[in-house]
């Protein structure tokens, strides 16, 4: 079975042309979408959607920059166990400590400009793990050291995603 770079014809890499990735996937979409099996057979139609779930599993696994990282360790046998590993060095979870406080300030303040620069701080936070992916994955093919970065960026992940949510709060 293909794995997932190889079913979007795409060498296995953290960087990854995003462009690429999307025309590879409408391609194959294209080709395998349900609709176009709604006068075939059962077989056909099962068929169809099977593959239509295996490639947008596929595709939200490459366009997440988390997943991504993630995968590529599996596939190079490393576990980022963020389940079971959730050590992390002392001073990054003092920063995670703050921007939280920091975003729970702003929700009850309802502060926009706040979480507006407190998404801008996460992002630069999320560009440069990502910097240091690329590095340790495509260059140095260190995928164990990869993994304490891939926690990391899970972490940044999570805050972003409960800053969208200070947002929609502000919104209601």
């Amino acid at each position: 079975m293909q794995n997932h770079f190889e079913l979007f014809d795409m060498a296995p890499g953290y960087a990854l042309d995003t462009a690429a990735l999307d025309a590879a996937y409408r391609e194959i979409q294209a080709r395998v979408h349900p609709d176009r099996f709604a006068q075939a057979g059962d077989a056909e139609r099962r068929a169809s959607m099977q593959w239509t779930t295996r490639v947008n599993e596929a595709y939200r696994t490459l366009k997440s920059p988390v997943q991504r990282a993630k995968y590529l360790l599996e596939l190079n046998g490393v576990d980022v166990a963020f389940e079971t590993n959730t050590s992390m060095p002392p001073e990054f979870l003092m920063k995670q400590m703050e921007l939280r406080e920091t975003l729970e300030q702003a929700g009850e303040a309802k502060d926009t400009a706040a979480l507006d620069a407190l998404r801008t701080e996460l992002r630069a936070e999320t560009l440069a793990l990502e910097r240091a992916l690329v590095e340790a994955i495509d260059e140095r093919r260190d995928y164990a050291g990869a993994a304490g970065l891939v926690r990391k960026l899970m972490f940044l992940d999570k805050l972003d995603a409960e800053i969208d949510l200070a947002y929609e709060s502000l919104e209601a």
